[in-house]
């Protein structure tokens, strides 16, 4: 079968031209604002080098902190944190982290909302590899994976083999094939996260958000993000515990909620 020459040149130019207009249209990622949500619970040691980092992480970000009733000074040193771009906003007692999250989530503005943990574990730098899947439209969520070969410090054994257990188990049941469920570095697409009811209050909103993401057909990416995580004697918080209300509910958002 013949091919016309000058029609094959047309085809190829409006493709070319319509291929200029769509990535004119789309907003550069140094230009685009965000919205990054920071729980914290007691992280007075390191919670303004976080905001720090925010503000410099390479987008213009409003950066909105929820102190969880913490007692260690936390909370007067966001009282005297004074920068356009960051609020405040206090729980009179602790409530857990999907309990801050809501509170900040409910105050975001920008078009794509990041989580980030208010000690020096994960690094907004990677925010850049995790914007371009919602970006283009790719994504609703992304989340960011320690597993997936970025830089990590060598820690626990076990917190690692734990983690990645209840990974499988979310996937097992959400039929997903996430690397890191459990990842403390998260984006979404505003306009999806504020039509998804969450009710979980601590840390069983990770093992949640992706139980009803799934549900509900967001179209879901992963990231490799360095990771440098403490020790329990330099603050880490999570425990088996966690590890074991994670398990159920895992379950709970399955077969229940």
């Amino acid at each position: 079968m013949s091919v016309n020459s000058s029609s094959t040149s047309s085809l190829i130019s409006r493709t070319f031209r319509g291929a200029l207009i769509d990535r004119e249209n789309k907003p550069e990622p140094h230009k685009v604002t965000i919205s990054v949500v920071i729980p914290v619970y007691n992280e007075a040691a390191t919670v303004g080098q976080v905001i720090e980092r925010v503000l410099q992480c390479g987008f213009e970000a409003e950066v909105i902190v929820v102190d969880d009733g913490s007692t260690d000074g936390t909370r007067e040193f966001l009282q005297k944190y004074d920068h356009p771009q960051v609020k405040a906003i206090y729980h009179p007692k602790n409530k857990g982290k999907g309990a801050a999250l809501r509170s900040g989530w409910a105050l975001a503005t920008k078009p794509y909302v990041f989580v980030q943990d208010a000690d020096l574990e994960y690094d907004p730098r990677d925010f850049a590899a995790m914007l371009p899947p919602l970006l283009d439209g790719r994504a609703d969520m992304v989340y960011g994976s320690r597993f997936l070969g970025g830089p990590h410090r060598v820690l626990f054994f076990w917190h690692y083999v734990g983690n990645r257990l209840l990974t499988l188990l979310s996937n097992m049941f959400s039929n997903l094939n996430l690397t890191d469920m459990e990842t403390g570095q998260k984006a979404f697409r505003r306009e999806k996260l504020m039509k998804l009811r969450l009710t979980a209050d601590r840390f069983t909103f990770e093992p949640e958000i992706t139980a009803k993401a799934a549900r509900a057909g967001w179209r879901i990416y992963e990231v490799p993000i360095s990771y440098s995580g403490r020790s329990y004697e330099e603050g880490k918080k999570i425990g088996w515990r966690d590890a074991l209300a994670a398990f159920g509910a895992i379950l709970y958002y399955r077969f229940i909620d």
